[in-house]
């Protein structure tokens, strides 16, 4: 609770009147002080007694139309204050926002309710200009006593956590040699036949089988029972392995190669939850491991991975001596603001800090050695998705045989380097051979047992490359 500039005064007076009293042996001042002091304590009293009331019935809430937001795009937030029983006294609720939020008016965010009142909303478009995770705070609730001596400040409510995401790429191509295939991941097929839901064959009706698996508009045509046979479908075990490293940070954002794969992931991870089945998720930086879950079937767990891949970014790179670029200014930047108690510097705190963030430094080629040490040794057989580009195919060549060496099937999902350089497509000759090698590559890959490769990247420009007489 706070005095205010009239409670002062008020009291001011009341001192002055005991001191004119006690002077001049006035009984009747010294009186007059006294009431004073007594219907001031009164009135906070009955103010502490109105707060509390007021506490005890309030609800206030901030949503968000989206969690989820493109960097530079705006999302709505609506603030909603209630007290069913009324309002004892008159307040304003503020919704907070944090400092990488684009400014929006306090008083657009502020519901402001009489005495008496029962709800009332506020809703703000706000911009969203830094990648990353931002948390709403619990907004602010004020309360003014009727008389203007005092008022009180506190949060109340939730916070809310808004991610905010770099551009999405546009016309995601993945398909083979130029050609786009619709599902290169994805159903469940199986060599055996029995309960399913995709229908496999068509066939006579044989002693023992059920009346049930009858195709009753077959055997009309047909003239004799026939048995439509069904697809076993099974649980399909999924691990992500995607890489992000500096060199998928190629071109302006949302048109990187991380982009596109990520944008492809995010479909694989909705795929996994929408069948339920198991997945799993392995981020790998330039230093190491930067993500790891293991392969799970809960809500939490797809929503933590969805979580992960909107918010990965390409890491720093690393310098021959193996330390990343940056990292030193980095940590002295975080260094700096961990002794900032301020909102703002409480906001910039997890964005100096992200890039250090490794579950495990790996000496080497990380992407070999996290398919090498946590992929290769996972027990039973897993669809090993490699999210990654085709800069190093010699060490990618090596890491898809260590992920096809236990048993697993590997899908490859590769950028191609030509479709991502500035002024790779300057000469459309030279690209168009340079993307005949990677071809060349994605086929070498597909055709190694259990493993499957697709290239993925922007549309146009591999349309560019393959135009004309090129693609004939």
């Amino acid at each position: 609770m706070d005095p205010t500039p009239r409670f002062w005064s008020t009291a001011g007076t009341g001192a002055l009147l005991a001191v004119l009293g006690v002077v001049f042996a006035r009984p009747v001042l010294v009186v007059g002080a006294a009431s004073v002091g007594a219907i001031v304590l009164a009135r906070q009293y009955a103010f502490l007694r109105a707060v509390q009331r007021l506490d005890d019935g309030l609800s206030v809430d901030v949503a968000t139309d989206a969690q989820f937001v493109r960097r530079d795009e705006r999302t709505e937030l609506t603030l909603s204050v209630s007290v069913p029983s009324g309002a004892p006294l008159g307040l304003a609720v503020t919704a907070e926002l944090p400092a990488v939020a684009g400014p929006v008016d306090r008083a657009e965010r502020t519901v402001r309710l009489d005495p008496g009142a029962e709800s009332g909303t506020a809703t703000v478009s706000v911009e969203w200009p830094v990648v990353g995770r931002a948390t709403v705070p619990e907004p602010t609730v004020s309360v003014a006593d009727a008389s203007g001596l005092f008022t009180e400040s506190y949060r109340r409510g939730g916070e809310t956590e808004i991610r905010v995401e770099p551009r999405q790429p546009r016309n995601v191509h993945v398909g083979e040699g130029g050609d786009a295939v619709g599902a290169p991941f994805g159903g469940h097929r199986t060599d055996q036949y029995g309960q399913g839901t995709d229908p496999a064959e068509l066939r006579e009706y044989a002693p023992g089988d059920s009346v049930s698996n009858i195709d009753w508009k077959a055997t009309a045509r047909l003239a004799y029972p026939h048995v439509r046979e069904y697809e076993v479908e099974t649980d399909r075990r999924t691990v992500m392995v995607v890489d992000h490293r500096a060199r998928l940070a190629t071109g302006p954002e949302g048109e990187r190669p991380l982009d596109y794969l990520r944008e492809l992931a995010l479909v694989v991870a909705d795929a996994a939850a929408t069948a339920d089945d198991p997945l799993g998720y392995y981020a790998v930086g330039d230093d190491g491991l930067t993500a790891e879950l293991r392969p799970s079937t809960t809500t939490d767990h797809y929503r933590e991975v969805q979580t992960l891949l909107h918010g990965l970014a390409p890491t720093e790179g690393r310098t021959p001596g193996g330390s990343a670029r940056g990292v030193a200014d980095t940590r002295r930047a975080a260094d700096l603001l961990a002794d900032d108690d301020t909102d703002f510097g409480g906001t910039l705190v997890p964005y100096f800090g992200a890039s250090e963030r490794y579950v495990q430094r790996i000496a080497g080629d990380s992407l070999f050695e996290t398919v090498r040490t946590r992929v290769g040794r996972l027990d039973g057989t897993h669809w090993v998705l490699l999210f990654t580009d085709d800069s190093d195919r010699t060490r990618l060549r090596e890491t898809v045989r260590a992920a096809q060496a236990r048993g697993h099937h590997v899908v490859v999902f590769l950028a191609p380097s030509v479709l991502f350089e500035t002024g790779g497509l300057a000469d459309l000759d030279a690209a168009y051979d340079r993307f005949v090698e990677f071809e060349s590559f994605r086929r070498e890959l597909d055709r190694i047992d259990r493993v499957s490769a697709y290239e993925v990247g922007p549309g146009e420009r591999l349309n560019a490359v393959l135009s004309g007489d090129r693609r004939r």
